[in-house]
């Protein structure tokens, strides 16, 4: 599984000024215990944390892993600004030939076995997890054709967009090959190229998602964990 959480967080500023996103406190814990936990709870027992600003604090906070029941790596964005598929590539090394991409800011309830075994059985080079949204909770983005996405698009909304995308991707290492070295590169290129080959699964999960990147995310998140709606095992210390 790779985090990506190398983002400046602007949206959350002023609380995002000293902390990354990830360690954003939500009910007296930092937002990333409740993420590593639930992937470990979901079977996932190897991390690699792509990070960039305040990216040190992070390493801090998580360590080796193992206080989560997982090994957790590093990879380090440096001193470029990469994107988010940029952060892929330049992590190509540390990647296996299948592998799973979220963000430092996502809470995603789903059968992550299927997943893998979806795209494991399949030719496509990517999987796009898709929540049937109908504009009820953002504006939905995605247009899904006979399984497979044939339009992603944030900006231009058409009728035909039922879905969005449900922040939790499956990639064959191969895909990193379609996208360009001129940094930054975002996962929309990545996914606009796959589009463009046929080669994006669509997998639709049966619930919503959960986000802490924007104020109204964090203080929704906040509020269901302080109303006991998400059950966490402990953190080891």
């Amino acid at each position: 599984m790779v985090i990506l959480a190398g983002g400046l967080a602007t949206r959350l500023r002023p609380v995002t000024e000293k902390i990354p996103k990830s360690l954003v406190p939500v009910a007296g814990r930092p937002f990333i215990d409740y993420q590593l936990t639930l992937l470990a709870s979901a079977g996932v027992t190897d991390v690699l944390l792509c990070i960039g600003y305040l990216g040190e604090q992070i390493q801090s906070h998580c360590g080796d892993g193992s206080q989560y029941g997982m090994r957790i790596r590093y990879s380090m964005d440096g001193p470029q600004l990469l994107g988010t598929a940029g952060a892929l590539k330049h992590a190509v090394p540390l990647l296996g030939e299948q592998f799973f991409v979220t963000y430092g800011d996502a809470y995603l309830q789903c059968d992550y076995r299927a997943l893998w075994e979806r795209l494991r059985q399949d030719r496509a080079l990517g999987l796009m997890t898709v929540y049937e949204n109908r504009n009820a909770h953002e504006q939905s983005n995605v247009v899904v054709e006979r399984d497979y996405v044939t339009v992603y698009d944030k900006k231009v909304h058409t009728p035909a967009m039922r879905w969005i995308d449900f922040g939790v991707s499956l990639f064959r290492r191969a895909a990193l090959d379609l996208i360009s070295d001129n940094y930054p590169v975002d996962l929309g290129e990545l996914n606009r190229a796959l589009i463009a080959r046929q080669e994006l699964l669509a997998h639709t999960v049966p619930t919503r998602f959960y986000e802490i990147g924007s104020p109204h995310g964090l203080e929704e998140f906040d509020r269901l964990v302080r109303a006991g709606m998400f059950e966490q095992r402990k953190v080891r210390p």
